[in-house]
């Protein structure tokens, strides 16, 4: 792959990344608005076998029910998801970096997948002391799970395009001639 085309793949996955997190961020500003259309979906017949099953119906229910009351007596409360979607568009601005310049700013795709990483067990420990049920859970698992692969394929491309630009007398193992003793 040349070097312009290892650079637009690159680009192509950060791409995929940053849409992610600015639409989990986004999508983190009308809790109240998209809780009530999720109950409204799972009580539709097709879906109520699987969701029941799963046990989700029923804490569906519950968070709208808890959501709504919580929104209608404490608004403010709604203050702090507002904060952790601005966290989610703050972070994804982040990513601009390794987008220009995905060498000199791979830290930050390392950085994303030691976030991503720590979705797990901050939804598997935090979960479980805050009883949310363990198929939620999981769902909030996969976030760090599927936004760890398109990293993933840009770390592995950003270390490709990374020795791609070392001179040959670097990688070879041999002194480079020009260089002092």
């Amino acid at each position: 792959m040349t070097h312009s085309n290892q650079l637009r793949f690159i680009r192509f996955w950060l791409a995929v990344f940053i849409v992610g997190l600015v639409l989990s961020g986004v999508t983190a500003f009308p809790l109240q608005t998209e809780i009530n259309w999720l109950d409204s979906l799972v009580h539709f017949r097709v879906l109520q076998a699987v969701l029941k099953s799963a046990g989700l119906t029923g804490w569906i229910d519950r968070v709208a029910v808890a959501l709504n009351a919580t929104s209608a007596s404490y608004p403010f409360l709604a203050y702090g998801t507002d904060w952790l979607a601005f966290a989610h568009l703050a972070i994804a601005a982040a990513f601009i970096g390794p987008f220009v310049d995905p060498v000199r700013n791979k830290w930050v795709v390392a950085f994303g997948l030691i976030a991503c990483a720590g979705v797990i067990p901050l939804a598997l420990i935090a979960g479980q002391i805050r009883g949310i049920p363990l198929v939620w859970r999981m769902i909030d698992c996969s976030f760090g799970v599927f936004g760890s692969i398109p990293l993933l394929i840009c770390w592995r491309s950003i270390r490709v395009l990374e020795h791609a630009s070392v001179p040959v007398a670097l990688t070879s193992g041999k002194p480079d001639m020009m260089s002092k003793p």
